[in-house]
């Protein structure tokens, strides 16, 4: 294919890829080989020189692999791309280049425990700091900066309360200090949230959650300018090695071209579930995009999301082993610490996904024992519905 622009839906099926160069396969090839020969000495000389393209070695570039990269470019509006082995290489091999010692980061007022932990490796072997920040105005942002801030990383929606991160406030006010904004888009995906097109400058994914879908990969990627993704490719990616296999490239390559189809319906499943839960008696508060119960944050979903995503959170009136309990009462729900997958998952924030954080950090961000994160799959929502409705009837 071109260089057309065709809307969402279509790119995700053909955008990166051309039949005619792979022989007229309609399926990407799987180039399942860890090295490529060259013809003569003098070719091999050249493509380690950088004078001529072409692969050299699957840890520094490979076919399957580039289709699925020029295709998140493409869907994530950026430059181009780069995939991981997991979503915390791709998170550690952005933050390792953007950062020094000495340097400081500013971060969204909750991120992934995963995250949390790599900060405080960060902090504590190479007195790389961070803090904390809601980045609701731009004096708050203003003040939260700091003359050694190299990096403003963001959640939005943050895991696993759902607050939501305003990207053109914190990308005019970051622009203006010269500092890049990264953007943790996990929990929409490039369907439902765009953050280069919002002025951010570098966006990551866990691409086990959505963009894989089927619960079957552990993946990152890596979007944003040429030049940044080419300093990360020479740097993070080829000399700490986390890169992604050529089956779980081929594997999400399959995946995103029904990326749009699934995420419509999580999304409606989990529209139909808040309706539900809003109104129980046992359920204390729902955290989610579209809740119009908060008014702030719905407005900024409503200007940089297509839809409010397929999570919810809610808490759970009593105690932490209320919540438990809960949990243990549900019958097709599985309790699991994805997202994303064909099926709906649940997990227990404070003591699975957040457990590396400290109970202090944990409550600032909101994290509560009561509160529970659900992963909205793609079942009749009416079966979902029952399922927790039979198990609150337990508690």
């Amino acid at each position: 294919m071109g260089n057309e622009n065709f809307r969402f839906e279509t790119e995700a099926v053909h955008s990166g890829y051309r039949s005619e160069e792979h022989k007229g396969s309609l399926v990407p090839p799987l180039y399942q080989t860890s090295t490529f020969t060259f013809s003569t000495a003098e070719q091999g000389e050249r493509r380690f020189a950088g004078q001529e393209e072409g692969f050299i070695y699957s840890r520094l570039g490979n076919p399957t692999v580039k289709i699925l990269e020029d295709k998140m470019a493409k869907l994530e509006q950026g430059e181009a791309a780069l995939a991981f082995s997991s979503g915390m290489a791709a998170v550690s091999a952005v933050l390792t280049a953007l950062t020094k010692t000495g340097d400081h980061i500013l971060c969204s007022q909750g991120i992934y425990g995963c995250t949390f932990g790599l900060l405080q490796l960060l902090k504590q072997k190479y007195k790389i700091s961070y803090d904390f920040s809601a980045m609701s105005t731009r004096e708050m942002i203003e003040k939260d900066l700091k003359p050694n801030t190299t990096c403003i990383y963001i959640e939005t929606p943050i895991n696993p309360t759902m607050k939501l991160v305003d990207l053109e406030l914190v990308a005019i006010t970051a622009k203006q200090r010269g500092i890049p904004v990264v953007v943790d888009n996990t929990f929409c995906s490039p369907y439902l949230q765009t953050p280069i097109s919002h002025g951010c400058d570098v966006v990551l994914h866990s691409a086990t959650k959505y963009i894989c879908g089927h619960g079957d990969v552990i993946a990152g990627v890596v979007i944003g300018k040429n030049e940044f993704i080419q300093q990360v490719s020479r740097t993070t990616l080829k000399d700490m090695g986390g890169i992604i296999s050529p089956f779980d490239a081929w594997l999400l390559l399959r995946g995103l071209k029904t990326l749009p189809v699934r995420m419509d319906r999580h999304c409606e499943n989990a529209s139909m579930l808040v309706g539900f839960l809003r109104n129980h008696p046992k359920v204390e508060t729902i955290y989610f995009p579209g809740n119009i119960d908060y008014e702030e944050d719905h407005s900024i979903m409503s200007k940089q999301m297509k839809k409010p995503g397929g999570l919810i959170s809610f808490s759970i009136k009593g105690t932490k082993q209320t919540a438990q309990l809960f949990m243990n009462q549900l019958k097709l729900i599985k309790i699991a610490v994805s997202l994303g997958d064909a099926e709906t998952l649940i997990q227990h924030p404070a003591t699975m996904t957040h457990a590396v954080v400290p109970e202090l950090e944990r409550k600032k961000m909101g994290i509560e024992d009561t509160l529970l994160r659900l992963s909205v799959g793609l079942e009749a929502w009416e079966d979902i519905k029952e399922d927790i409705e039979q198990a609150l009837e337990k508690i």
